[in-house]
């Protein structure tokens, strides 16, 4: 165990990131009013390049005017390898009001990406006298972003969340698919003549979530391309909460309820954590530094497993 503690990442809830085009303001109330603990109202992907301008002045007026909520409010701007993000950042910083909560940066490749906008932000921030800075969240949508992934992760100390971006980071690696995240059909093992899917992502996932872990940053899953599918969506949502990723993206309003369903811890869940806290609670007393609850062994490793169940059960209730 390293003497270094891992830094602790910010203390908000974080289950469902709900995505919206800058483009289309009528979204922007019902992104309010809905139960997503994160707005991000997007200026790239799913912005033409007709309406970039468009949008983004939308954005500012809808961070200014609408209410939000005790929402985390994040904006998604243009990649660094187009002639809009600067003026995504400067439009931003200079136009939105303290309501701006995030700016999230796509397609980040190295920890440089990262130095750039936060440079442009911090001269902004200091010439408005902004009282309350601006949070970064990252995606890794790339061969060269997983390559760099701890780097990026430790890259500012604005960086609050990372994310990946399954499509995107399919077609940097080559992989033979069209899918947005989930089960691929030709991704399998074959046993007795029996098909076994694996999960493509896992990979990735984990090393993302291991940098993100070793710097305080919130990893988060991306998105899910079928939401037609469910079950698609609640299974690769439970691997990704099992791996450790606080949250996942909804793409379409429909999925909002089925990430908060996997990402808020259960009654039952909490209730053990809880009664392990306290079984161990009784053994320290006693001298011991394991015991045994429901007929398997708990110790000091236990405490911080069911510490991570109750406090993020709490933080959703206050949130």
């Amino acid at each position: 165990m390293s003497f270094r503690i891992q830094p602790t990442p910010a203390a908000r809830p974080n289950r469902c990131q709900l995505f919206g085009p800058g483009s289309n303001t009528k979204l922007f109330e019902k992104m309010a009013a809905s139960a997503a603990d994160v707005i991000n109202l997007d200026l790239e992907d799913s912005v033409a390049p007709s309406d970039k301008d468009a949008a983004r002045a939308n954005v500012i007026e809808a961070i200014n005017s609408v209410d939000w909520g005790k929402k985390t409010l994040s904006v998604r701007i243009n990649g660094l390898d187009t002639p809009y993000w600067y003026r995504d950042v400067v439009d931003l910083m200079e136009q939105a009001g303290p309501r701006l909560d995030q700016i999230m940066i796509p397609k980040v490749g190295c920890a440089a990406d990262v130095y750039a906008v936060d440079a442009l932000v911090t001269a902004i921030e200091t010439a408005k006298a902004r009282a309350r800075p601006v949070s970064f969240e990252v995606i890794i949508e790339s061969a060269a972003g997983i390559a760099h992934v701890e780097e990026i992760a430790a890259a500012s100390p604005r960086l609050e969340a990372m994310s990946l971006g399954a499509a995107d980071f399919a077609a940097s690696m080559g992989m033979q698919t069209t899918g947005i995240g989930g089960t691929q059909e030709n991704y399998y093992m074959l046993q007795d003549g029996q098909h076994h899917w694996s999960d493509p992502w896992h990979w990735a996932q984990a090393a993302i979530v291991a940098a993100c872990r070793t710097h305080g940053v919130l990893p988060v899953d991306g998105p899910f391309g079928d939401f037609s599918d469910d079950d698609g969506y609640r299974a690769q949502a439970r691997r990704s909460a099992v791996l450790g990723m606080v949250g996942k993206w909804a793409i379409h309003p429909k999925q909002i309820a089925l990430a908060n369903e996997v990402f808020t811890p259960s009654e039952q869940q909490v209730t053990e954590a809880k009664e392990i806290l306290a079984a161990m609670e009784e053994a320290k007393a006693s001298g011991a530094g394991a015991t045994v609850y429901k007929g398997r062994l708990v110790d000091i490793a236990s405490i911080k497993q069911a510490e991570v169940i109750v406090n993020q059960a709490e933080m959703i209730a206050n949130g």
